[in-house]
């Protein structure tokens, strides 16, 4: 409770720092939501129907070069003013590992839909 009090208070006499977060976060969010979108388009692809797995997996790896690269450093920026007290490479191996969960959610789908098909 103490925390949500101070957490209130910093927000209150601070609203410049509660704007910058919040603006952050929308942006890291929509950054996040344009990546999966493009990625998830991979995945109905009649081109990449036959692909193995692997084959697949650096397909969607590769794909979204710009929309990849606007979520990384949105969702960077966002941990750097949620987390200042973070050191800078933490933020980014964060990113990373959000980025290579989006890909390897589409790829699980691609893997259990060929696995479904046979």
């Amino acid at each position: 409770m103490r925390i949500l009090i101070a957490a209130l208070a910093v927000m209150t006499i601070f609203p410049a720092l509660a704007d910058e977060a919040d603006d952050a976060r929308r942006a890291a969010v929509t950054g996040r939501d344009a990546y999966w979108n493009c990625i998830a388009r991979e995945y109905p692809r009649e081109s990449n129907r036959n692909l193995a797995e692997q084959e697949f997996s650096a397909r969607v790896a590769a794909a979204c070069p710009s929309e990849r690269q606007n979520f990384r450093v949105r969702l960077v920026d966002f941990l750097g003013i949620q987390f200042p007290d973070k050191d800078a490479n933490t933020n980014l191996t964060t990113a990373n590992d959000a980025i290579a969960f989006a890909q390897k959610d589409i790829v699980t789908a691609f893997a259990r839909r060929k696995a479904a098909a046979k």
